[in-house]
């Protein structure tokens, strides 16, 4: 959904900003589309490439398809720490050299876990292109997992979890939500796992890990930039081609969530300053036609301060401090959840109301063809404004291919986008936000500290 920015010669496109026109944004604004070649080496790799002449440089992405949900219970935070491991060594790297040689020849590289995919990126100039191939495959092939080394990862990553989850005020909010919405799907345990279980880990946990998900037929290898297509396939092969295939094939058999049949209500607490309200419903996956129209409602309820949940609740009746409404649109169906933290003086009960009045407002009226626009025109600075690096052009490339299985998706998105109607919205609406398929969680401070 990211793209270079195009003049338009009639509109001008900032965030935030809707236009008082039906000007086509097809005409105005969409960007080209993505040129690029697909290929799979004989031991299962998926290879992406696409030129891109106007810099000098490359961008070199490992997709592998595992995230938190392919952790078994009591092993979470598995896919997490496996990131952290995959700087400490290889048979020919150092540990932390990986991170430190691209920073010597001028480049960037870091890696992300998310509950679906876990990736490991990096740009660099394009004469170096060859040098990153090398790495990565090295690493892909010949991890060092040691004893120390696997301790000493653990203890950083329970510090991150303190200080990203534990030690901020509302940190682990969408923790609680997530672990009360669901029963059996693995999207119940947060991508970081808990204290208890990275206490658990084994080192022979980790090898298995990596043996299991860290393999070339479970990895997809996208790059970016500045290079010849023939000469880059070669080195592709001469280094990722000799990584052995698995001894057995990548279990994805991840179980599925039942279906919830009536409301579920939950009030907790919490050591926060004030109380939190959330609204959830189930909803489907990336992908899904369903999930297109879901976008535009988080934008409808939530993106700017003229954006419905914001305004009625934070601005117009003063009952939060902030709220805000979102899709978490994943590989497998996840949540879409409105919160507000309650204004002091008044009540959990008043901000529960008036969020779900926001959602059952948009099943009972159709949304505005000017709200309609207006969402079309964010969507559409987003997909521009993010598709600008060959960073980002490589990461729509990359999702498309891993997450939908179909890379084509990484252009034919903007037009589903575009092709939205008012019907679309309000059907996904009346689909998803029903009372049978709703969680009311009221999250209260400890020792008296809010409203109640």
């Amino acid at each position: 959904m990211r793209s270079h920015a195009v003049v338009a010669l009639t509109v001008v496109l900032v965030a935030g900003l809707a236009w008082t026109c039906r000007t086509s944004i097809e005409a105005a604004v969409r960007p080209p589309k993505l040129q690029y070649q697909a290929s799979v080496l004989p031991n299962g790799l998926r290879v992406i490439l696409s030129e891109d002449h106007s810099t000098p440089i490359v961008h070199v992405s490992v997709w592998y398809h595992v995230g938190s949900k392919n952790e078994r219970a009591g092993r979470t935070g598995f896919a997490h720490l496996f990131e952290h491991m995959m700087f400490k060594g290889s048979k020919n790297i150092e540990p932390e050299a990986h991170t430190s040689i691209i920073a010597s020849i001028g480049g960037q590289s870091n890696a992300y876990t998310t509950e679906d995919t876990t990736v490991f990126w990096q740009t660099l100039p394009q004469h170096y292109l060859p040098l990153a191939l090398w790495m990565e495959a090295d690493r892909m092939a010949t991890l060092r997992v040691d004893e120390d080394a696997f301790k000493r990862e653990r203890e950083v990553v329970k510090e991150e979890r303190r200080m990203r989850i534990e030690n901020q005020p509302y940190g682990s909010l969408t923790e609680i939500i997530y672990d009360h919405a669901f029963t059996t799907h693995p999207y119940k345990h947060p991508t970081i796992g808990s204290m208890a279980d990275l206490e658990a880990a084994s080192v022979a946990d980790v090898r298995e890990f990596h043996d299991t998900f860290y393999v070339p037929e479970n990895a997809t290898l996208t790059i970016v930039g500045d290079f010849d297509p023939a000469l880059t396939l070669q080195l592709v092969t001469k280094y990722f081609g000799r990584v052995p295939k698995a001894a057995r094939p990548v279990p994805h058999d991840i179980p599925k969530e039942p279906p919830q049949t009536k409301e579920r209500r939950v009030t907790i607490e919490e050591s926060w300053p004030l109380p939190a309200v959330v609204v959830a419903h189930h909803i489907t996956y990336d992908g899904h036609p369903d999930s297109y129209p879901l976008h535009i409602v988080g934008k409808v309820l939530s993106d700017g301060q003229s954006a419905r949940v914001t305004k009625s609740l934070v601005y117009d009746k003063q009952i939060a401090v902030s709220a805000f409404a979102s899709g978490n649109i994943e590989e497998d169906p996840s949540l879409f959840y409105a919160v507000a933290i309650v204004q002091p003086g008044h009540t959990t009960a008043e901000v529960e109301k008036a969020l779900i009045e926001e959602l059952d407002r948009l099943k009972r009226e159709p949304i505005s063809a000017r709200e309609l626009q207006r969402a079309k025109n964010q969507f559409a600075r987003d997909y521009i404004i993010g598709r600008e690096s060959i960073q980002e052009k490589g990461l729509h490339l990359a999702h498309g291919a891993v997450i939908h299985n179909d890379i084509t998706t990484a252009d034919g998105e903007f037009d589903i986008f575009q092709n939205i109607t008012v019907a679309d919205v309000q059907r996904v609406a009346r689909t998803y936000f029903t009372p049978e398929n709703r969680l009311v969680l009221v999250v209260n401070p400890k020792k008296n500290g809010g409203a109640r």
